[in-house]
């Protein structure tokens, strides 16, 4: 069962953001995977994940993530986390996922990052 809803606002400068609501999961593969697509346009340059809303992640929803890192390094395209709690951090600093994917605090600073 899916509990997971995704947004993508493919924004300016080549810069999409991708909102994820619910659970991040195994079970989440077939929503994130087309979130991604989504968001990947031929002039998208960076690509936020505002996990804002995110309930749940585990190691499955970790790897999908790691997946999508992987196509967008393949694609040149940048890859910003935001709203990550505290717990989160901690998961993605233990997972090294927090030295290939730039995390800051809110949606804006990840944008204006983007945008350096």
């Amino acid at each position: 069962m899916v509990n997971l809803k995704t947004n993508v606002r493919n924004g300016k400068n080549g810069i999409s953001v991708i909102d994820f609501d619910g659970e991040v999961s195994g079970f989440a593969e077939d929503n994130v995977m087309d979130a991604y697509q989504q968001a990947s346009k031929d002039d998208t340059r960076a690509i936020v994940l505002n996990f804002e809303k995110l309930e749940y992640l585990n190691s499955s929803g970790i790897g999908l993530l790691v997946t999508i890192l992987i196509r967008a390094q393949r694609q040149e395209v940048r890859l910003l986390a935001c709203g990550l709690s505290s717990h989160y951090r901690e998961i993605f600093a233990l997972t090294r996922l927090d030295e290939a994917i730039g995390i800051y605090p809110t949606e804006s600073e990840a944008i204006a990052a983007a945008n350096s």
